[in-house]
């Protein structure tokens, strides 16, 4: 853990343009109403662009056609990506009829994709159903409020349908924690469902002009770290004693989002603070956030995260202000092991007798495919399942609380429509991309569109080289944003322009630690030969158990990256 102070506790100079917006918003209200009325542009103008975002939708366009109709002098096909608030990705069966009914009639695309946020996105909503959308939801229980922008976004908690009991313990947490830092203002109710105007006159945890930038919290119960806790600002490690939940060690600081080209930006694990007793969690969960409110940094939105404040004031001036402000002190952290993040596939059987099915989702994507009608399956599975759906940070589906007796259906409808297939790889189960081209404003190269011919031509190494058993923890992502999470990967590409890619190595299996640039700016067919002769030396030369990312770091191919600030960019 840092303990040096290395900078003040706040940052002086002229604040970046979001403060203002924030500042002017009337508690995110803005003019998104009057906007919704405008017919002439299928966009949001001015600042209510960047407000709806604390709605939970970002604005995109089909970057594919961008072209073809400006030549018609039209402008981008406008339309807005929904993301739901839905903490620890818990859905019911009618729920999941309901969305999927939104998905095929009110968007463009007809799919429902699973998030690495632990969640559902609705994309290509046109600005005719928005309000639509929100009612929908509403009606079976479920908002957007706060899935994006400078706030507390989706809290994430592990997929643990075996330990029944304890995960439900977890769960529990996850939504009190999500429910407690929610913004206070009833905008979202106003705006979308028509509820009465009400003034708001403070936030108390978040403030007028709410967090310096996005905040992201997990519940994570080892040994499983499917929820990638060192990729976000706050994390709660479940610790349990005779199966039952006693407390939390915190961890604080994570993040994975850099920019190309600035050094001062840079993916950072988290820290670890120490352990607390469960009746302290919302306190130092307020505290963690208003500290960070009050500190971090408003003047470059670059530096405006949480792992940039403590390595600015230093870990142990950060911890010793949520101490004072929580009301805690911490205690030394309770002894925890991850041995995977990844999500048990297949059938499970938990501890009270129920059973649970793990789909392997690749990308997260449900549409119907030609031969592979997911979307529908989903659907026929949700018309008779009597538990729950648990969506998975890995960006698969848990078909949970089965009986014994409707094991046998359940199975034979996820067979018959493609969602369960006894041919998919350890590589494919265990790589993931972020969604990148053609919605995604940001990206620079492909990465869901890439992923799966990618994933079969290092199938192909495996095979090749002789270890077609093991497998390689592969991300992509379509810029240095970090969605897909490829800064925690063994293997991480993140792209650079139009096929072509930075690669990353070094990751490991717990995801503990961050892998190191090693080829900058290479095309695909490059990716595929470096990987050729990265996996030939890795099954010749291998440890026993050891994976690529930790063969990479023993035989040298990249330096560990141990400080981020420091090893990073070294």
């Amino acid at each position: 853990m840092s303990d040096s102070s290395t900078g003040p506790l706040i940052v002086e100079g002229k604040l970046a343009d979001n403060e203002r917006l924030k500042d002017q918003s009337n508690y995110l209200r803005g003019t998104i109403e009057a906007d919704l009325q405008d017919r002439i542009t299928g966009g949001f103008t001015a600042d209510n662009f960047q407000l709806i975002r604390f709605h939970g939708m970002y604005q995109q366009d089909d970057r594919d056609i961008r072209a073809e109709r400006q030549k018609q002098k039209l402008e981008p096909l406008h339309n807005v990506m929904l993301r739901a608030r839905m903490p620890g990705g818990i859905i019911t069966p009618t729920q999941w009829l309901a969305i999927d009914k939104f998905a095929t009639d009110h968007t463009m695309y007809g799919s429902i994709r699973l998030t690495t946020r632990q969640t559902f996105q609705f994309h290509g909503v046109l600005k005719p159903n928005i309000k639509l959308m929100h009612q929908t939801l509403n009606s079976i229980g479920i908002d957007s409020i706060a899935t994006a922008g400078d706030v507390n976004r989706n809290v994430l908690c592990t997929s643990n349908p075996v330990e029944s009991a304890l995960h439900q313990e977890a769960y529990q947490w996850a939504i009190k924690i999500s429910e407690h830092l929610l913004p206070k203002t009833k905008a979202y109710a106003e705006i979308w469902l028509d509820g009465e105007k009400v003034e708001t006159t403070e936030e108390p945890i978040l403030g007028k002009t709410y967090l310096p930038r996005k905040f992201k919290t997990t519940v994570v119960v080892p040994p499983q770290n499917d929820v990638d806790c060192h990729a976000n600002d706050l994390n709660f490690i479940a610790i349990a004693e005779d199966g039952e939940l006693v407390g939390f060690n915190v961890l604080v600081g994570g993040g994975l989002a850099m920019t190309h080209g600035d050094t001062s930006t840079y993916p950072r694990k988290a820290d670890d603070l120490g352990f607390i007793p469960l009746d302290k969690t919302l306190d130092v969960a307020a505290a963690v956030v208003t500290t960070q409110r009050d500190w971090g940094n408003r003047v470059n939105r670059k530096n405006a995260k949480t792992k940039y404040t403590l390595d600015r004031v230093g870990t142990d001036t950060f911890k010793a202000e949520v101490e004072k402000r929580a009301g805690v002190t911490f205690a030394e952290s309770r002894p925890f092991e991850f041995t995977g993040r990844g999500d048990r596939f297949g059938w499970v059987e938990g501890i009270d007798g129920k059973h649970h099915l793990t789909l392997f989702i690749e990308n997260g994507r449900l549409l119907d495919f030609p031969g592979k009608p997911l979307k529908t399956g989903v659907a026929e599975i949700a018309k008779i399942h009597q538990g729950d759906f648990r969506m998975t940070a890995n960006q698969n589906l848990i078909i949970a609380g089965v009986p014994e007796a409707d094991k046998a259906q359940i199975e034979q409808l996820a067979i018959e429509f493609g969602l369960l297939d006894g041919k998919t790889s350890e590589q494919r189960k265990n790589s993931m991309a972020c969604v990148a081209f053609p919605t995604c404003p940001l990206a620079m190269a492909e990465a869901e569109r890439y992923l799966p011919g990618l994933v079969t031509d290092v199938e192909g190494l495996l095979a090749k080289h002789n270890v077609a058993d093991e497998h390689i923890i592969l991300r992509v992502t379509g810029c240095p944003n970090g969605c897909g999470r490829a800064m925690l990967a063994e293997v991480g590409l993140v792209g650079k322009g139009p096929g072509k890619y930075n690669m990353y190595l070094g990751g490991n299996h717990e995801g503990t630690r961050i892998p190191k640039l090693y080829k900058e700016n290479i095309n695909e067919q490059e990716i595929i030969d470096v990987l050729d002769a990265l996996i030939a030396d890795w099954s010749a030369s291998r440890q026993a158990g050891e994976g690529i990312g930790d063969f990479a770091i023993r035989t040298k191919i990249v330096a560990e990256v141990k400080v981020s600030k420091r090893d990073f960019h070294d």
